[in-house]
């Protein structure tokens, strides 16, 4: 017998046959590697001069490609057409007009800091997006959710203060948002830089759906107590849950709330319902479609304020908004007084990470997939990260992502390239610097209505997939979708996130580690073996052998559970049973693997199929392996697979092995053929 399995007389056509494909892939692709390798031999005297400069040309167009892959800007920018230049300034002006007013509503309510802070994480993100962004109608700024949980992560470690509204305070909040965007960023890049983009594809949309019910619930209460002119009042009282702030209101909004606050808080929400709603049934007429129905109340609403003086009438109003209060507007994150809240903040950021990530890669795809380009997860991973980090060094920014509906209006007016996201952040800055003091007397109720308006579109779709679920009898994403929703609202929305995040990898887990299997069965008549679930005609084997098909690769995760599922395949069949129900099947005497869909396999696998093989033999269970793939086989022999078994266990096919079982004694020598 010669050393070494008997299929080896065949393996080595593979192995040449795979080393001849990755040599002509490197004839295409490494022309540029190749002729530098031959430039070291023979010297760079020798080449012909039009050779070289053929040479310089195809390395320094590889590196060119290179970077506008990684950098889409110094692709996009340097091509631009003018063609494309009235689309993407209109849609730029037209979200900066959404932008600027929703900016400041999220810092001031939902993150209880300076509208500047807000204003620059509308801005700096965007530009830094804008060159290294993949998709090309993503505006990239400050989110409720986000803001929320970063709002929420502050008033946390604000508790420990005398006085969460002192200067300290102030001062405090600040480092907290600094040290939180940067961590977010910091992860997002790391994320991006590993190629870990497929966590969108791990989390339901059920688990999002829960996530975003909650949110939208737990900002809509946080608002409407600014919108009765509760917030003295919650100040003193301090209702920490959501639950605790619904019973507040349902208490005082009826005896304590300011009737001015009130009745301009709901007007305005009326106003902005009604203009969305009529622009819905006016979408022919482009000057309707496009007003910007939350510029105009915000406007409107601070003439009226300083007209009417709702200051004297107890109408909490913006005030000035200092904008050089900071010693300096770029500044090193990573300071003494930042570092003392990373530990207190990482799992907010990385939460933050995550929820911003899969927010951002819907609205990508979406308009990737409307506007008939690819997108990469990875790199948008990166982009958004960098956007986050450069963010970071302008202290107090929130953390910014990309919005799905203000990048489908960026779509809808005609952006077409990231010029959009620089017109918009330009506008955005000059409104920060030049438009604050304007607004010295708009009214904060305002800002409050104006995020119940996108509260609104956040619940739009709950009845819709609630509804799906349960016409589909989808009673585990039901269960997922609502275990988020109430334990956000019990507790808060970072605990619902993450208890139903550990829930959902666990459910992915569980139906991974089940290794898919089947049982073959010969074909009458013929030499072919089929799953016998398949194929009806299919016969299984009598004489006590059991042919196994493994039918994907072999990892640490679904090993784990193959010798049960082997033992249940053995004595129930592919049938579902109870494991308390008597056996259906005699024991087998002798095991076919069928494992031609074992492309890889890693040492964990392999060192648990040892493990089972032992125990097989240990009950005198005749084992073979069949249609064993190159790296399996040469892991197998690293093992000492081969030796345990034997190699006459290793057999081309099952017919081989079923002629193997047949003669019941190995013959000396035995030459396979397909």
């Amino acid at each position: 017998m010669p050393h070494g399995p008997h299929l080896t007389t065949t393996r080595p056509l593979a192995v040449s046959s795979s080393a001849a494909s990755t040599t002509s892939l490197m004839d295409i692709d490494g022309v540029a590697g190749e002729a530098t390798l031959i430039d070291v031999e023979r010297g760079r005297d020798q080449i012909p001069d039009s050779e070289q400069a053929s040479l310089h040309k195809t390395s320094g167009g590889k590196y060119t490609k290179r970077i506008k892959y990684y950098i889409p800007g110094t692709a996009w920018i340097p091509n631009y057409s003018l063609s494309f230049l009235g689309g993407d300034v209109l849609a730029g002006l037209t979200v900066a007009s959404m932008l600027i007013p929703q900016s400041v509503s999220y810092a001031t309510s939902l993150a209880k800091m300076s509208p500047l802070t807000g204003l620059f994480s509308a801005s700096v993100p965007g530009i830094v997006y804008a060159f290294l962004g993949t998709c090309r109608q993503l505006n990239v700024g400050p989110e409720a959710a986000v803001s929320l949980l970063v709002g929420q992560a502050m008033g946390e470690i604000l508790l420990d203060l005398p006085d969460p509204h002192s200067e300290d305070a102030a001062a405090i909040k600040i480092a907290i948002s600094t040290i939180i965007t940067m961590q977010v960023g910091l992860f997002a890049f790391l994320l991006g830089f590993f190629r870990l983009g497929f966590i969108d594809v791990v989390l339901s949309r059920a688990l999002l759906r829960g996530f975003i019910t909650a949110v939208a619930l737990v900002i809509m209460i946080e608002q409407l107590v600014p919108m009765f002119g509760l917030t003295a009042l919650m100040h003193e009282l301090h209702p920490e849950s959501t639950f605790d702030k619904l019973l507040f209101l349902l208490e005082y909004a009826f005896t304590h709330s300011n009737i001015t606050t009130t009745i301009i808080s709901f007007s305005a929400l009326a106003v902005l319902v009604g203009i969305r709603t009529i622009k819905g049934f006016f979408q022919r007429y482009w000057w309707i479609y496009r007003l910007p129905e939350v510029l105009l109340v915000v406007i409107v609403s601070t003439i009226l304020s300083d007209e009417f003086n709702w200051d004297q009438e107890g109408v909490e109003i913006l005030g000035a908004v200092p904008v050089n209060s900071m010693k300096s507007f770029v500044q090193f994150p990573l300071q003494g007084a930042n570092l003392k809240y990373l530990r207190r903040t990482t799992s907010t950021a990385m939460l933050i990470a995550v929820v911003g990530f899969l927010d951002s890669i819907v609205a990508a795809k979406q308009n990737a997939s409307r506007f008939g380009y690819s997108i990469s997860p990875n790199r948008e991973l990166v982009a958004l990260g960098s956007s986050n980090l450069v963010a970071s060094f302008v202290p107090g920014t929130l953390p910014a992502w990309g919005s799905i509906t203000r990048s489908r209006i960026n779509g809808d007016v005609g952006a077409r390239t990231q010029m959009t996201a620089l017109v918009c952040s330009g506008v955005v800055l000059l409104a920060t610097f030049f438009l604050l003091p304007w607004l010295y007397y708009l009214p904060k109720c305002v800002l409050s209505a104006i995020i119940c308006l996108v509260v609104f579109s956040l619940l739009q779709e709950a009845p819709h997939d609630i509804a799906y679920y349960w016409k589909m009898s989808a009673w585990v994403d039901l269960s997922l979708m609502f275990l988020t929703f109430f334990s956000a609202i019990v507790w808060n929305i970072e605990v619902g996130i993450t208890l139903s995040m550990i829930v959902s990898l666990l459910l992915v887990v569980h139906r991974s580690s089940k290794t898919r299997m089947t049982i073959l069965g010969r074909i009458p008549g013929t030499e072919r073996w089929k799953p016998i679930n398949e194929n009806p005609e299919a016969e299984e084997d009598v004489s006590g052998a059991l042919i196994v098909r493994i039918r994907e690769n072999l990892d640490f995760a679904n090993t784990a559970q193959l010798k049960e599922r082997l033992r249940r395949l053995e004595l129930y069949g592919l049938n579902k049973s109870h494991p308390s129900e008597e056996p259906r099947r005699q024991q087998a005497t002798v095991l076919v693997f069928h494992m031609a869909d074992v492309e890889t396999c890693d040492a964990s696998a392999v060192e648990m199929f040892y493990e089972l093989c032992e125990e097989y033999k240990s009950r005198h269970v005749r084992l073979f392996v069949t249609h064993l793939r190159p790296l399996p086989l040469a892991m197998f022999s690293r093992a000492g697979i081969f030796d345990l078994l034997g190699h006459e266990a290793f057999q081309l096919n099952v017919a081989d092995a079923m002629t193997r079982i047949e003669h019941h004694e190995p013959h000396e020598h035995h030459e396979h053929h397909r």
